[in-house]
């Protein structure tokens, strides 16, 4: 995943696009038109409601656990691991707090993490599309589709642009009909890096699924994320497996005040979605 990086081409964002054009099997897709709403009306009734999910999700504190292997056929040549709180001091600044952390052994199989990585990892992975960002991004309606008990419409997404050092999400999410929050996107982080004229090294990514699933009954949260693939690098295909977990959310006790509908939302326990039992596991 390590490389370096330098200006992108029109060509390679569209490359990017092509790549994860190919989605999981999701049962059928029902193409018609929503009723009684356009999928303008959609959009901005989600992208409202992911602004309020952005803004509450920074006031809960949970643990996230990350795992990346190289695979080479069904043995692990190499890992990274990571298990970190995320957590507030006694002002009340957000912080993180590593519990877990041996040595990485990816470099046994020609392969490192940089900063880009791990920025990834904690902030695109767990993606969020708030009504400030939706004009960043083409958007399109590809239909319905029941995804474990929910009934969701269906969107694909992509980067008008790619913009200076910015990184960007791109491919599908699923949205619940009825609390119109993101329950799950596929996809992956863009653009990649390729070599350019000075013999430049590759940073290519994985595609990869998050799941959410209800807190406190009022947002759905990121609580897992798996990515398997196989990155085609100039020097040759490396298969990446990725395991990362949301777990224990637990809102803060401060007084900043957290709203949802318009009304403040109480301070409540961990309630899991009814799909969990479905989700993959490690």
């Amino acid at each position: 995943m390590r490389q370096s990086r330098f200006a992108i081409s029109l060509a390679v964002m569209i490359a990017a696009l092509f790549a994860v054009s190919a989605f999981p099997d999701e049962g059928p897709l029902d193409k018609a038109d929503p009723k009684g709403i356009t999928s303008d009306e959609i959009i901005q009734r989600f992208a409202a409601k992911e602004k309020e999910f952005k803004l509450a999700r920074d006031q809960y504190t949970y643990r996230q656990s990350v795992k990346v292997q190289v695979l080479d056929g069904n043995t692990v040549a190499g890992e990274y691991q990571q298990v970190f709180d995320v957590q507030f001091d006694d002002q009340g600044k957000r912080m993180e707090n590593v519990v877990f952390a041996p040595q990485s052994t990816l470099e046994n199989a020609n392969l490192e993490m940089d900063q880009g990585d791990f920025e990834d990892i904690r902030h695109r992975l767990p993606f969020v599309l708030t009504s400030d960002e939706i004009g960043e991004y083409n958007i399109l309606y590809v239909g319905q589709q029941q995804e474990d008990e929910l009934h969701c419409y269906v969107f694909d997404i992509a980067p008008k642009e790619i913009v200076g050092k910015k990184r960007y999400f791109q491919g599908r999410i699923w949205v619940d009909d009825h609390d119109f929050q993101i329950v799950k996107t596929f996809g992956k982080t863009v653009p990649d890096i390729h070599p350019g004229k000075k013999g430049k090294d590759e940073h290519l990514y994985p595609k990869f699924t998050t799941w959410r699933e209800q807190i406190d009954d009022k947002y759905w949260f990121p609580t897992f994320t798996r990515a398997d693939d196989i990155l085609h690098f100039g020097t040759g295909d490396i298969h990446i497996r990725e395991i990362v977990k949301y777990e224990n959310y637990k809102r803060f006790g401060s007084n900043v005040k957290i709203t949802y509908n318009g009304q403040e939302v109480e301070k409540g326990t961990n309630q899991k979605s009814p799909d969990q039992k479905d989700k993959p596991q490690q």
